[in-house]
């Protein structure tokens, strides 16, 4: 990683003010993240409830587990409905990355929201597969998992942007992976596409943060407001992706299931 003198002439004032400005930059980064957060839990908890029920006299159907879905549990989990419901955050991303440069910052937290929004009803499921204390349990491993890699990549003097496309081909083969798996129902394959996507993830997270960091004192001297703004929320949106995949798969790991 270049040195924070190497990235910028300035000294005295204007270092501390970058050196300030950065501070900033990281806890706006992280505060949209952390709603984000929020919307996709809300969201997530919503979407489940509405499509399970306690009371036999309006359920629709029946999961193996004994859970009892409503009409519109059925129709998002057991209709076709539930491609779209899938993929649809996969296509958010893409349409979002595609898109933002042409976007105000303003718009562009309104459609990251949005799309948290979106991720939330895509994890609903989890509620109906997993105990409601193992998903706590393994969030809150994931929390204090990420917290530490964002902290390494954030302080440490070690460059780590080779990782870069090394962990995007691992992001490429995970994702032809689980679609593959989709159909092969593997329970090997499975493992393995878990165990793996926690470490590409691992190290995701602390890339992205050396990255976002790296980004900023770059370009901080240009005084680009706008820019810097809508950074902000790609930064969250990345370390936002980082944390639920990685949720994800130590989920898929060590989840228990009902």
């Amino acid at each position: 990683m270049a040195q924070y003198e190497t990235m910028n002439p300035a000294t005295g004032v204007r270092a501390a003010a970058i050196d300030e400005g950065l501070r900033a930059h990281m806890n706006k980064v992280y505060g949209t993240m952390s709603i984000g957060m929020v919307i996709t839990a809300l969201a997530a908890w919503a979407i489940s409830g509405l499509a399970t029920t306690t009371d036999p006299s309006v359920a629709t159907a029946q999961l193996a587990n004994g859970k009892l879905l409503t009409s519109f549990g059925e129709m998002i989990y057991g209709s076709p409905l539930r491609w779209v419901i899938m993929f649809a955050p996969l296509a958010f991303v893409f349409g979002f990355a595609a898109m933002i440069n042409r976007m105000s910052a303003a718009t562009a937290q309104t459609v990251f929201y949005s799309f948290a929004a979106v991720m939330g009803v895509s994890l609903s499921s989890i509620f109906l597969i997993y105990t409601g204390f193992s998903i706590i349990q393994i969030f809150l491993i994931t929390a204090i998992a990420f917290a530490s890699l964002s902290l390494w990549g954030y302080t440490t003097k070690k460059d780590i942007s080779g990782w870069g496309a090394f962990l995007i081909m691992g992001v490429v083969g995970l994702i032809i992976a689980s679609i593959v798996n989709l159909f092969l129902q593997s329970s090997g394959l499975m493992f393995a596409i878990s165990a793996i996507g926690v470490l590409i993830f691992a190290g995701l997270t602390a890339y992205d943060t050396q990255k976002i960091k790296n980004d900023y004192i770059a370009h901080a001297a240009h005084g680009d407001t706008e820019w810097l703004g809508k950074a902000a929320i790609m930064g969250a949106l990345n370390l936002y992706l980082d944390f639920i995949n990685m949720f994800i798969f130590l989920l898929q790991l060590f989840g228990s299931r009902e």
